[in-house]
């Protein structure tokens, strides 16, 4: 009896096998009312916890001052980049054809127009748009040019311009050789030589490093329009049947006087001859004739005998125009035969002042000559030479 009693209370004995702890005092009535505590997650211990702050603040941190050190630097490379360089004074700079940025930037600092070339390298490039360059050329560089401005200078192209002059009547091959001898411009002549009285005389610009071949291509075009256009305005009943003898004729007379009063007065003296079928007795052609292109050495005067010496170009042998040009005419020759004056002249000789004397007289011209001889006579006792002296000196001998 007394064992089986002991069983009477079933809940307490499964409260111990389940809990599996000894036996367990049953609650007071308050204690049953009482909620009971929800099972909490393990929580981490507080040194993990620090730690793992310390480590986000490391990484804010540095991101800060990555940013203050990039924006330092910004502002840094950008005040280098537009503040004054350090060239004390204006200098040239050249960029050749082909240079890329690095390059160029390097060549800046070497000489002491940039103060740091990667600053300029990497900031101009920042700079440029699709298809930009800094162009070739030659140019004139402010002193204390920033980068920014020296950026602008290169990028614009307006490099420093040289002249090449090339003076009326000179022949082909003395402008070739002129041509030749310009060291700011590069690369061989053409291999196909102009025909003369070709190529205009007049100045081009050009940049360091244009090729010598691109200055003859614009002499030939300039020459070529010109031609036309004073062509096309001539004198209708000029005697001259095609461009050729109009070239001709113009570079004689280009050769024959440098002043500008007297050139169309000149031209009218060659035509009129032509038109009686006087030859022409021009002392350039008979030079032409006998030194070609190279023209006459300047200690060599012109004989009596040359005079005679037969050549194409020899206008005191042949009759009417030599075959082509002897050099270049320029426009006021061309003009000037173009539209010569209305004169009977039909000599001329020097009057020892750098002009002319004319004559449409035989006798008249007789007497302007023996003036001009004893000039000559009191310069130069040697009889034989006729100083190259146009016009037709022995006109009165010859006609």
């Amino acid at each position: 009896m007394t064992d089986s009693s002991q069983n009477e209370f079933p809940g307490d004995n499964r409260q111990s096998r389940a809990s599996g702890q000894g036996p367990v005092l049953p609650k007071s009535p308050k204690e049953a009312l009482r909620p009971e505590k929800v099972p909490q997650p393990p929580r981490r211990s507080r040194r993990a916890h620090s730690q793992l702050v310390i480590f986000l603040n490391f990484l804010m941190s540095l991101a800060v001052g990555v940013c203050v050190i990039a924006v330092i630097g910004f502002y840094y490379v950008m005040r280098t980049y537009q503040a004054d360089g350090p060239l004390a004074t204006n200098a040239h700079f050249v960029v050749r054809n082909g240079a890329g940025l690095a390059e160029i930037a390097g060549n800046l600092e070497r000489s002491g127009i940039v103060s740091d070339a990667r600053i300029f390298r990497y900031v101009t490039a920042s700079y440029q748009q699709d298809g930009e360059t800094l162009k070739a050329g030659e140019y004139e560089v402010k002193a204390h040019a920033s980068m920014k401005e020296v950026m602008d200078l290169l990028q614009s192209g307006k490099s420093i311009l040289y002249a090449f002059t090339m003076p009326e009547g000179l022949t082909v091959k003395q402008t070739f050789l002129k041509l030749t001898g310009d060291t700011m411009l590069e690369g061989p002549m053409p291999k196909d030589v102009p025909a003369e009285g070709t190529l205009r005389p007049d100045t081009y610009k050009f940049t360091r490093g244009t090729a010598r071949a691109e200055i003859v291509d614009q002499m030939l075009a300039a020459q070529a329009k010109l031609i036309d256009d004073v062509w096309a305005r001539r004198d209708p009943d000029l005697p001259i049947k095609d461009k050729n003898d109009f070239v001709t004729l113009a570079s004689i007379v280009e050769k024959e006087t440098g002043k500008d009063d007297e050139r169309a007065h000149v031209a009218s003296v060659f035509l009129n001859r032509l038109n009686k079928g006087m030859r022409l007795q021009s002392d350039p052609t008979v030079i032409y004739g006998l030194f070609g292109g190279d023209g006459k050495p300047s200690d060599r005067p012109i004989y009596q005998s040359d005079l005679k010496k037969e050549t194409p170009y020899n206008t005191y042998v042949i009759k009417g125009l030599p075959p082509g040009p002897i050099c270049n005419p320029g426009k006021a020759a061309l003009e000037a035969v173009a539209q010569p004056w209305k004169s009977d002249d039909l000599y001329f000789v020097a009057d020892g002042t750098g002009g002319h004397v004319f004559a449409s007289s035989l006798k008249e011209h007789n007497e302007n000559v023996q003036r001009w001889r004893r000039l000559v006579k009191e310069r130069n006792s040697n009889d034989d030479v006729v100083d190259g002296q146009p016009g037709g000196d022995d006109a009165a001998t010859s006609n």
